[in-house]
């Protein structure tokens, strides 16, 4: 599908998802004009269609007014980029994050943009590398006028219907919701809803593992357990006596299984490369929309042990507890009359 409204857009950042959206908007006939340190990335959308710019302020200059330009680049580049393009664009013009900043500072951004009469608006986006045959589901943030100009951008790296049937029991016919993108408020609005589904995604990604090594380890009757008056017994190791191809259990949740979902998909298709997950050390990083939706229940007195449980076992999976353990081993060593130390 060709838009019918084409729009130039100045994309900074061309990493894996900054360079596909790239891509998904030329496909789709818009012009884009592209910029980032990375040389060899500009070449490379170049030869594709692109528009290379050597610089922000050349970017700027070949963006026609009003500008608009994207940013998609880690949250903590985000600040000093916009503060040079602070002082590149002019008035009507427009910024997007379409990063995975804190919604906090989106409110902070759109304020230190608003003297100049630079639009800001925030856009949580979510498809990760696959987006560039799927689509990206996108969470916008901003003033009415703006994001409204700016829709048939949004329309064209949304997935659309696509093969998802309507839902059964909505009744509104208006909205863009069913197109995979949604103006969900004001400034900060976008980036509040991509963090909480960010959060939500650690509940889920936690849950999938906890249930496949439980799976995994459905064997516990068949292998020796140390005896002594440290560790509980196994009562019944008859009840323990199943070896299961874990990554045949994912390749059947997927199909369909009211846990089917596209993490699955990935938990199967990597299982399917690796049974035993050899290439993975167990090391889970946190980005910072995890810790910021806990402390967004916690300031509104929602409880949300799911997705709090989850944040700490990826703290876990670093060995930031390692002093925990620590202290939990020295104090039951000294209650039971040993010190349980590191050989």
């Amino acid at each position: 599908m060709t838009t019918d409204t084409p729009m130039q857009l100045g994309m900074v950042g061309l990493g894996r998802m900054g360079a596909n959206l790239v891509r998904r908007l030329m496909r789709d006939g818009h012009h884009c004009v592209v910029y980032d340190l990375d040389t060899d990335a500009v070449k490379q959308l170049e030869k594709e269609g692109a528009t290379a710019a050597s610089s922000l302020h050349d970017l700027v200059d070949r963006l026609e007014q009003p500008r608009n330009v994207w940013l998609m680049l880690p949250a903590g580049v985000v600040q000093p980029t916009l503060d040079q393009l602070a002082t590149l664009l002019a008035d009507g013009d427009t910024v997007v994050d379409g990063g995975n900043s804190y919604y906090r500072d989106d409110i902070a951004r759109a304020g230190q943009l608003a003297p100049g009469g630079i639009h800001y608006v925030d856009c949580g986006t979510s498809g990760g590398v696959w987006g560039l045959e799927r689509g990206y589901c996108l969470m916008i943030g901003g003033e009415d006028e703006p994001v409204a100009r700016l829709d048939p951008i949004f329309r064209s790296i949304a997935p659309g219907t696509g093969d998802a049937a309507p839902t059964p029991g909505r009744t509104r016919t208006d909205g863009t919701a069913p197109e995979g993108y949604l103006h969900c408020g004001p400034n900060g609005a976008g980036h509040f809803v991509k963090m909480v589904h960010n959060g939500v995604e650690y509940g889920m990604m936690a849950a999938i593992g906890e249930g496949l090594s439980i799976i995994r380890h459905a064997d516990a009757g068949l292998r020796s357990r140390t005896v002594d008056a440290e560790t509980a017994p196994l009562r019944e190791p008859e009840a323990y006596q199943y070896e299961i191809d874990v990554a045949e259990v994912a390749e059947v949740w997927r199909r369909g299984s009211v846990i089917g979902s596209w993490l699955v998909d990935l938990v199967a298709d990597a299982l399917a490369r690796s049974p035993g997950l050899d290439a993975y050390t167990g090391r889970v990083s946190d980005s910072g929309e995890g810790r910021w939706t806990v402390l967004a229940a916690v300031d509104e007195s929602v409880p949300a042990p799911v997705i709090t449980s989850a944040l700490f076992e990826r703290y876990e999976s670093r060995e930031l507890g390692q002093f925990t353990d620590k202290v939990l081993s020295a104090m039951r060593g000294e209650f039971g009359g040993h010190a349980e130390k590191a050989g």
